[in-house]
């Protein structure tokens, strides 16, 4: 006979969310300036919850809507943390997956958490928002929403980018607000395909925060935009210092103003645009644009991170501090112990979290954390941007995230 397959689900999920919320609840609420309806209709059903992704909490936002356990797909990365990736495994079981890849063992498990009564949370765009709109999302959530037959409650967050930006480390004194704006039920989306249902979804989470808003109070405002930010309207490719409510293209020295309603303003000059979401969405029209060929031989840039082997369920392991790292317009070159080179063609990017750096080559996951200032995003884009270019499609839209 073969071994009884485990449950995935388990009571002490729901006690321990439960207590959580108790001890937790109100400070992280209050700490966000968050409010978090609670989803009435929920009964004893079992969900599949699909929300736009704007803060590091926005997991604990769902828990404090729901009732009972909430299993949320996560990254690789919390399953790299030694004992605190073990306590979470007991804690609340996440769904393991890997980024910028099509993990199917995270789609059985998913369907095993369904069959056995489980709610289920996912973050179609699968990143926080660098600009504050809905980021891009994988289609496949149509299919796999289809396949799981649970009633789907798109659960809207708004406000989170002003409290909390993706490339921010700290939060503003504002308002956000998270609740279930539409549930749409299996007899609802039955007769429709899967591009339609995915089509449904993503007009029900797509929020625009780069607009005016708030207000969001900080003296620090500005501070790490150069983890989003890389292309200068005036000067192109660039690095950035920020400082405060400031942030400076330390190629042409022209400084830029972060307001408390979010607003952009040059300083001593007319800034272009009005919002960051302005200037990411200039910034991925440029890079679409960008011929590659001249930085073939000569990187685009250079920068100094610490090198981690990541293996799911194990520790991850330092391989170098401070390697060098140079981005060319077709690879990625590291000096570890011998030089590393990890060309587009056989390489996956993903960004996670503020400013660490996931590539992925030959079964191995490279983890590169450099300084508050790193920024991972262009590394992601570059590399999408390449494997547009190699297939013909020199004007893809989709760069990575």
């Amino acid at each position: 006979m073969g071994k009884k397959q485990q449950k995935w689900t388990k009571r002490r999920h729901s006690v321990i969310t439960a207590v959580a919320k108790a001890l937790a609840g109100r400070i992280i609420l209050r700490k966000y300036g968050a409010q978090a309806d609670r989803f009435q209709s929920q009964g004893t059903r079992a969900y599949l919850v699909l929300y736009n992704h704007q803060t590091p909490a926005d997991q604990f936002f769902v828990a404090m809507s729901f009732s009972g356990a909430v299993y949320y797909m996560a990254t690789e990365d919390i399953f790299s943390k030694g004992p605190v990736s073990s306590l979470l495994r007991f804690a609340v079981a996440p769904i393991p997956i890997v980024k910028q890849t099509t993990d199917f063992k995270a789609v059985k498990t998913c369907l095993k958490v369904a069959k056995e009564g489980g709610t289920i949370a996912i973050a179609p765009e699968g990143n926080r928002t660098y600009s504050g709109r809905t980021e891009y999302m994988n289609p496949a959530i149509g299919g796999l929403a289809k396949k799981l037959g649970l009633p789907i409650a798109l659960y809207r967050i708004e406000g989170g980018y002003g409290v909390q930006p993706r490339w921010s480390d700290g939060i503003r004194k504002g308002r956000m607000h998270a609740y279930v704006s539409r549930v749409i039920e299996p007899e609802e989306y039955a007769s429709l395909s899967a591009d339609e249902l995915f089509s449904e979804i993503r007009k029900g989470l797509f929020v625009d925060e780069a607009c005016p808003g708030g207000p969001f109070v900080s003296e620090h405002k500005a501070e790490y935009l150069e983890r989003a930010i890389y292309v200068c309207p005036t000067c192109g490719l660039s690095a950035f210092e920020s400082s405060g409510n400031e942030i400076v293209c330390r190629t042409c020295g022209r400084a830029v103003l972060y307001g408390e309603d979010k607003r952009l303003t040059g300083k001593g000059f007319d800034f272009p645009f009005a919002y960051v979401g302005e200037w990411y969405e200039y910034q991925k029209a440029f890079v679409r644009e960008l011929d590659l060929a001249p930085y073939a031989k000569t990187p685009m840039f250079c920068d100094v991170a610490d090198l981690y082997a990541v293996s799911l369920n194990k520790k991850k392991r330092l391989l170098k501090k401070d390697a060098p790292i140079r981005l060319f317009g077709n690879r990625v070159e590291i000096d570890a112990d011998t030089t590393l080179r990890l060309p587009f063609s056989e390489t996956q990017a993903a960004a996670l979290g503020r400013n660490k750096l996931n590539l992925y080559h030959d079964g191995q996951v490279y983890q590169f954390k450099g300084s508050k200032r790193f920024n991972a995003l262009k590394y992601v884009n570059i590399c999408y941007h390449c494997k547009n270019i190699d297939r013909g499609n020199e004007d893809g839209e989709f760069l990575g995230l």
